[in-house]
């Protein structure tokens, strides 16, 4: 048996960091005062180790944004051509992106088009744009789509929960909505239900199942090179996992109630 959290740490987290916002912009301040050649007291004793401590308290009270992907451009066939981000598919919990790439005319790619890849990227702690070095390399010769998936604190609770199932049906729609010629790259944690979801529309027939399927260090057997998160995950109950690290997003966030792992 095993005691209940409290119930109350994601709000207090929450407020902790409302009060350290005002503060950062002061460390800020103070890390460029110590650090900066044109300030004098960047030249004083332990000068370097004032910066570093303001740095870290910026660091720990700054609000973190999600970062761009910023690929503007590629180059195809020697050709410089605009990449224009596009939204493919809007769902509640993800949104399907394109990074359309617009060709003149006359150009090679307008006659044979390059092989449609999608890439699914890590739901579970990362941004999409984790992967922008791995979609700026692919942009030189597929026609690229990617899952750009939404904080769950960001989704109102009235559009109902986000299970293992829910993940393999998004990826079967992305799948099929994408047509039979496409390419399926997954990174890390969606593996699993990319597996899971193809391995469905195999069993059931589908016409729209993809060209190639590729895997990249997800955990399909987690009994192979187990880490720490290995250990934790079977010497612990269900449980133990649903009373302590389970928390209810605060009222600050238009996901208010729902249950998540912050």
């Amino acid at each position: 048996m095993y005691l209940k959290k409290d119930p109350m740490l994601y709000q207090i987290h929450e407020l902790q960091r409302s009060f350290l916002n005002p503060l950062t912009a002061f460390a800020a301040a103070g890390a460029k005062a110590f650090s900066n050649p044109h300030s004098l007291l960047a030249y004083m004793p332990f000068a370097n180790r004032f910066a570093a401590g303001y740095e870290l308290f910026f660091r720990l009270g700054k609000e973190y944004e999600k970062p761009q992907f910023g690929l503007h451009s590629t180059t195809v066939d020697g050709v410089e051509v605009p990449v224009l981000e596009k939204v493919e598919l809007d769902k509640p919990f993800c949104k399907l992106l394109h990074l359309e790439r617009y060709f003149p005319d006359g150009h090679r790619a307008k006659k044979n088009p390059d092989p449609i890849v999608l890439v699914f990227a890590p739901l579970s702690g990362h941004h999409a744009t984790l992967l922008r070095d791995t979609v700026r390399q692919l942009l030189h010769s597929h026609e690229v789509y990617i899952t750009d998936w939404v904080n769950a604190r960001m989704v109102p609770l009235s559009e109902g929960p986000f299970h293992l199932d829910d993940y393999i049906a998004y990826v079967r729609e992305f799948i099929d909505h994408l047509g039979p010629d496409v390419h399926v790259i997954s990174v890390c944690q969606p593996t699993v239900p990319v597996l899971a979801a193809v391995s469905l529309m195999a069993s059931a027939g589908d016409t729209h199942l993809p060209k190639t399927m590729t895997m990249m260090g997800g955990p399909i057997d987690t009994r192979k090179n187990p880490t720490q998160v290995n250990t934790l995950a079977t010497t612990k109950p269900l449980a133990w996992f649903e009373n302590n690290v389970i928390y209810k997003v605060p009222a600050n966030y238009p996901g208010y109630l729902r249950r998540v792992y912050p």
